[in-house]
């Protein structure tokens, strides 16, 4: 390899990684030039590249031409300021320089020996994250319980449904599998339905129950213990609960003290799910919205969500590890070692799906480090307050409705249709969220509540100010003004 890249030299990594820095910088620097969504057409890249790999090595210089004309143009770009569809997915300086040592690190830290750093530091990192957000002691990892970060929190509802149907199994008996129970909301992320799929929870078996719309399509109290009622009279076993704060479509917070003492008194699992309004929680005027925490079992947010961590970082935190790692653990000859086998150590691997894991905890601890907690709290507040100015600009418009109310950084709302409108403004509303994203300015994305299709506004992204707030709105006046006059 003469002359050409090496796997692994120290002054040619220097050499071309600070190229790639200037790169990475000159794209954020110009990130508002380009169309927020990509504006490419299905399969308009296998037109662009060769169709096999070659043989001789090419230039850093070449492979980064063509990043910029033709991965470029392909990419969605979720970090712009005019990025407001589905949720955040933060990046941030620390989050990329702690990405950038883990990537030099490249260990597989799936055990405690396998570099006793990567496992130390993420027990005590989520300790303080922990502790930031005031969950109950049970969820440290001087008890029983502790914290692991898992890829995303589809990940770890997946892995905490496990450790509770086989908590179960053990209780009921292997062949009551087919009896097992789940609960969750229509509201719920669809995540949960792809866990139960995965663990062997019968189809019919997972209750979707109706979303209150009177409180901003929370779960009902009532509507759960009804349901589980009907199922214990029929045999079934009623086993586990996902509640949620912060749901995709409206951000809706589910009321996790009556949820919890239902499953309490039911003897059954509750999992809290705050994937994106966890974050909030560490501002002391938010934080009651994950009061009743105290009676779950699990407790789950991503910090690569809106906590300038970039993905993938999705934090879950139980009270029984022993439930994970009676579940998940697997002791092969190979992995076996002096700390393991003495039980002094934790060792991740037992606590999620795969084996392998990446030395995540780095980017959360250079990001609680080189911002601090005033810095994060302020952040937060920004994106809400900022949240809270669009709502009002809606206000000033009679065309427009905010359909649901606002509780963080989500907006959502609609364009009023014309009176007698055949299918109450479902195609208007579509027809101005293609014609917003369609321009490239900015990027909405929907939901559907109460048959009503609706416009969802997420801020969050790092760049947002209120200039990007004002600019939006702009835009979606001037397409709702062509919609409704037939241009």
């Amino acid at each position: 390899m003469e002359g050409s890249l090496k796997p692994m030299d120290a002054e040619q990594l220097r050499e071309n990684a600070h190229k790639m820095v200037d790169f990475i910088a000159d794209y954020y620097k110009s990130i508002e030039s380009f169309p927020v969504l990509s504006q490419v057409k299905p399969g308009y890249l296998r037109e662009l590249l060769p169709d096999s790999a070659p043989n001789q090595p090419e230039s850093l210089q070449d492979v980064l031409d063509d990043i910029r004309q033709k991965i470029i143009p392909g990419v969605t770009h979720w970090q712009s300021p005019n990025f407001f569809a589905y949720y955040p997915s933060n990046s941030s300086t620390a989050g990329f320089l702690g990405e950038m040592l883990s990537a030099a690190f490249n260990i597989v830290g799936f055990s405690w020996v396998t570099s006793p750093a990567a496992t130390e530091l993420e027990v005590i990192v989520l300790d303080w994250l922990a502790k930031i957000l005031k969950l109950p002691n049970q969820f440290l990892s001087s008890g029983r319980g502790g914290g692991v970060i898992q890829g995303t929190a589809s990940e770890a509802v997946l892995v905490v449904l496990l450790a509770a149907r086989d908590k179960f199994l053990r209780k009921h008996g292997k062949r009551s599998l087919e009896n097992l129970v789940v609960y969750a909301s229509d509201q719920t992320h669809s995540a949960m339905q792809k866990a139960c799929q995965i663990a062997g929870i019968y189809p019919e078996n997972l209750r979707v129950l109706k979303a209150g719309y009177s409180s901003n399509y929370a779960l009902t109290p009532e509507v759960v213990s009804e349901a589980i009622s009907n199922d214990f009279s029929a045999g079934l076993i009623p086993f586990f609960l996902c509640a949620t704060v912060g749901t995709t479509s409206s951000a809706a917070v589910d009321p996790l003290f009556e949820l919890g003492k239902i499953c309490k008194a039911n003897d059954m699992w509750l999992h809290i799910d705050a994937a994106y309004a966890g974050s909030a929680c560490i501002c002391p005027e938010y934080r009651h919205c994950i009061d009743g925490v105290e009676e779950a079992d699990s407790f789950g947010m991503n910090a690569h969500k809106w906590f300038l961590t970039n993905f993938d970082c999705s934090v879950l935190w139980v009270k029984e590890r022993s439930a994970l790692i009676q579940s998940l653990s697997t002791n092969p000859e190979f992995l076996k070692n002096k700390a393991s086998q003495e039980n002094t150590v934790v060792d991740f691997k037992d606590w999620q799906i795969p084996l392998g894991r990446r030395f995540r905890s780095l980017k959360l601890w250079m990001v609680l480090r080189l911002y601090g907690l005033e810095n994060l709290q302020s952040y937060i507040r920004n994106h809400i307050k900022l949240a809270q100015q669009f709502e009002e600009l809606i206000g000033y418009d009679s065309r427009f409705e905010v359909v649901a109310p606002r509780t963080f950084s989500l907006v959502c709302f609609r364009l009023l249709p014309p009176p007698n409108h055949e299918d109450e403004g479902y195609k208007l509303n579509y027809s101005l969220l293609d014609a917003v994203n369609s321009s490239g300015e900015l990027f909405l994305s929907h939901t559907v509540l109460s048959g009503k299709f609706v416009l969802r506004m997420a801020v969050g992204a790092p760049l947002t100010e209120e200039r990007h707030i004002k600019a939006a709105w702009k835009v979606l006046q001037d397409k709702a003004t062509d919609l409704l006059s037939g241009n």
